[in-house]
């Protein structure tokens, strides 16, 4: 074994390589159809195993990001073909300074997705799932948003939603819009406390989906995916 490759054994190195040039190339560093610095230049920059750097490739390659080729190099790849509603780019987006048509994007999606959703888990919803969702909604609002604990309430609260619409193909998507609420909730609260309470809108929904009322189910989350579009214009 190479010294190089001695310096990092830690299995975790690769992640914390693939969100640096990540976050590289989300903000631009690397554009696309750039190739990125080679294994042994890039190892020896930052003192790190040719395997780990190999290892972070794989992962952005699995998310689109990059293209690896023999002889080639590894090539950044044209924004069209990334995998943006991955929980990790998400996440590694809003750490940066997410494009605002981006965020806009991700309410577009949200409007289309959770009213259906919402409208379905009143139909379909059971018993247990009513009293989950009944039961982070206390934990959102007990805890506030401005919390971790309250952030996790209330993605809790939506993913339960999506899973009681009983539609596997729409369940798929419940990491992507989870992580997307999680994000977006953060981002609002970066330079500024939540301008409003959003609780009450929760409780809207809840209580539609509780009364088995499709119509005013799918109208309570456009409401309050419409205000939290709102409170996020108004951070940005």
């Amino acid at each position: 074994m190479s010294s190089a490759e001695a310096k990092v054994r830690s299995p975790r190195k690769h992640g914390v390589i693939a969100r640096k040039l990540a976050m590289d190339i989300l903000a631009g560093r690397y554009a696309p159809g750039h190739i990125l610095p080679g294994e042994i230049e890039f190892s020896e920059q930052l003192e790190v195993s040719r395997t780990a750097y190999r290892e972070a490739v794989r992962i952005l390659a699995a998310k689109g990001l990059v293209e690896s080729r023999p002889k080639l190099g590894t090539r950044v790849l044209p924004r069209g073909q990334w995998n943006v509603l991955d929980p990790d780019i998400l996440g590694w987006m809003f750490e940066g300074e997410p494009d605002e048509k981006f965020i806009h994007d991700l309410f577009e999606l949200r409007m289309i997705i959770e009213p259906a959703a919402a409208a379905l888990a009143a139909e379909k919803r059971s018993g247990t799932q009513l009293a989950m969702m009944g039961h982070a909604l206390e934990n959102m609002a007990g805890h506030g948003l401005a919390t971790l604990a309250g952030r996790e309430a209330d993605q809790i609260f939506h993913r339960i939603i999506l899973e009681a619409a009983d539609n596997e193909p729409l369940v798929a998507l419940t990491s992507s819009i989870s992580a997307a609420i999680s994000w977006t909730t953060s981002f609002k609260q970066r330079h500024r406390k939540l301008p409003r309470d959003p609780v009450p809108e929760h409780r809207n929904v809840y209580a539609a989906i509780a009364d088995s009322d499709p119509d005013a189910a799918r109208d309570a989350m456009r409401v309050l995916i419409e205000l939290a579009l709102q409170d996020t214009r108004e951070t940005l």
